[in-house]
């Protein structure tokens, strides 16, 4: 499944609400299991409805491998056996993408770790700054936290941070955690996946680099914004994670290109590494770090006001985000 997260608007406010993508349209998970139960004669399908498909998807996420198998089942209902546009009592089951608004996948991830994996982009970042590879990170899977609370989505417009002089992009593939867990295997991790998202690390370099010359961070460098989405793809999806290719474009003008296949740290020995004494919960994040070439840095080529950046991963899809004016100007 393709899973989104959107804004619908009601004569009662706007909810956010988690979907499927089927074809053109966007299928409401929650409403279309209460149309199953609905049809199985269950006295108070909406009410069972959001305890087994919650209408959020962190809340989605934490109901596990059930809640998904659960959400599989309802949009096979909706879509193939019944073919079911409204709900028990006349809901929207079924969208147009002009009638709502799709939102970062998780709006509201329990966590963020941003890992540095790939060997090709330390390799550019340290030769940079004079430096080889520090041995240690050959040793285990390193990362940082960010700020979990800053998530835009898709087609978003980001303010000019922090006044900063070199505003980059960073070209990641992202999974999602769906189950909780601690001292997990590398062998068992991929149970604990929930999907896959594409990521966009923004960082203010000038920011993150004096900051990080005192041995901490990044901090204000990076957490003023990290872009996920367009959608969450669940691994049955995709098959061969080696074989995507990644790229990013900047007002439609390819500057980086690499293939995930070159990643040196996987997600399972990440998930290992991070649950190692410490638990892992559902709607935890965990970004790829940026593939070899995948930013500005490696370049020296930086974002400019009005640009307008496109990172695409198939068959996930193209996030795009564009930079507003340094007076706030879209």
């Amino acid at each position: 499944m393709k899973l989104v997260s959107f804004e619908v608007r009601t004569p009662v406010g706007t909810f956010t609400r988690i979907g499927a993508l089927h074809g053109e349209s966007i299928v409401d998970l929650n409403m279309a299991h209460a149309c199953l139960l609905a049809d199985h004669g269950e006295a108070r399908p909406r009410r069972l409805a959001d305890a087994q498909v919650p209408p959020a998807m962190l809340e989605f996420l934490e109901g596990g491998p059930s809640a998904m198998a659960a959400a599989r089942r309802a949009l096979e209902f909706v879509t193939e056996v019944t073919k079911r546009s409204v709900g028990p009592s006349g809901e929207t089951v079924i969208y147009k993408p002009a009638d709502i608004h799709i939102t970062a996948p998780l709006p509201n991830p329990a966590s963020l770790r941003d890992f540095i994996a790939f060997e090709d982009h330390i390799a550019a970042t340290s030769k940079r700054r004079g430096q080889p590879i520090p041995p240690e990170w050959y040793k285990a899977p390193v990362y940082y936290k960010g700020n979990h609370r800053t998530i835009i989505g898709p087609d978003h417009t980001l303010p000019w941070p922090l006044n900063t002089q070199k505003l980059d992009y960073e070209l990641e593939l992202a999974c999602i955690i769906g189950r909780g867990g601690i001292d997990v295997a590398e062998r068992d991790a991929v149970g604990y996946i929930a999907g896959y998202t594409i990521m966009n690390d923004f960082s203010a370099r000038d920011i993150q680099f004096q900051e990080m010359a005192c041995r901490l961070g990044p901090a204000k460098g990076k957490d003023f914004a990290t872009a996920i989405g367009p959608c969450l793809v669940t691994p049955d999806e995709i098959p061969d994670l080696a074989s995507l290719e990644m790229i990013a474009r900047i007002n439609g003008e390819v500057w980086s290109r690499g293939r995930f296949g070159s990643i040196h740290w996987s997600f399972l020995q990440m998930i290992e590494h991070v649950s190692r004494g410490e638990a892992i919960y559902p709607g935890d994040l965990l970004g790829s770090g940026t593939v070899g070439g995948g930013c500005g840095l490696e370049l020296d080529r930086y974002l400019q006001p009005g640009d307008c950046i496109e990172l695409e991963i198939q068959p996930i899809g193209i996030l795009r985000t564009t930079i507003a004016g340094r007076d706030g100007t879209a």
